[in-house]
């Protein structure tokens, strides 16, 4: 545990040093700030936050490989990661600090948005249990995503090849059920069991927010699903378990 760690305490640093950190916080803190105050600004809307998490699942499906982007790709570019590979460390090790690293960097711009919920409190009545579960669910979310740009930035020394694989897995992940659509309904079930997230209705006021579908949907409602939360592990560990094993092969070549 005491590697993990200093894995992580060295990335983070490496994160807070970096002004392109501040860059994608300020970026995503204005893109979901739009989505939330677009979400309540009808006369007759609701006082939740489903626009600040339509927004914020949106943006995560590109914030999250480009905060993953370099952790691996750099390591193989500089060369260090044989280095790294060659030490007492272990794969795995060196896969959780960096996971940890980004997954806290995650949570520090999710601590940020909570003024969202103060100003509902402050000029509405809102209901305080989809706001808990909408957190909650965009913190596995957040999780799943992160993962998912780790594992492409252990394919090669290619930042950008890596965001660009990581935006299209979670892309695909997220909008599969319009691809579900179109087969036939065995597969369809199974194919929208795969959803990361859920269907959009970002431009209509009515139904602004994340609509039926998605292993998200249920948590942005205010219902913590057991099998949703499966999910989102699931996701996490399998492609946490993929990058230790790029890497375990990397070792050996």
């Amino acid at each position: 545990m005491k590697n993990i760690f200093l894995i992580a305490n060295k990335e983070i640093k490496t994160y807070i040093a970096s002004p392109m950190a501040y860059i994608v916080a300020a970026s995503f803190l204005a893109v979901t700030g739009f989505f939330f105050v677009a979400s309540v600004s009808d006369a007759f809307a609701e006082a939740s936050i489903r626009g600040f998490l339509a927004g914020a699942v949106f943006f995560l499906i590109f914030l999250s490989p480009a905060i993953t982007m370099r952790l691996l790709s750099e390591e193989q570019k500089l060369g260090t990661l044989e280095l790294l590979l060659t030490s007492p460390l272990k794969e795995a090790e060196i896969v959780l600090g960096k996971f940890i690293a980004a997954f806290s960097i995650i949570l520090l711009m999710f601590l940020l948005t909570i003024y969202y919920t103060i100003i509902l409190l402050i000029y509405g009545v809102p209901d305080i249990g989809p706001i808990f579960t909408g957190y909650l669910g965009l913190i596995l979310y957040s999780a799943a995503t992160l993962s998912v740009g780790l594992f492409a930035s252990a394919l090669g020394p290619n930042q950008l090849v890596s965001l660009v694989v990581g935006s299209g897995i979670l892309t695909t992940l997220t909008f599969i059920d319009f691809i579900a659509n179109r087969l036939s309904p065995n597969v369809a079930k199974i194919l929208n069991h795969l959803q990361l997230g859920g269907s959009f209705s970002v431009f209509d006021q009515q139904s602004f927010g994340i609509s039926e579908g998605g292993h998200f949907a249920d948590f942005a409602r205010g219902i913590i699903s057991l099998g949703d939360i499966t999910y989102y592990f699931s996701i996490t560990i399998v492609f946490l378990m993929l990058t230790i094993l790029i890497l375990e092969s990397r070792r050996w070549r």
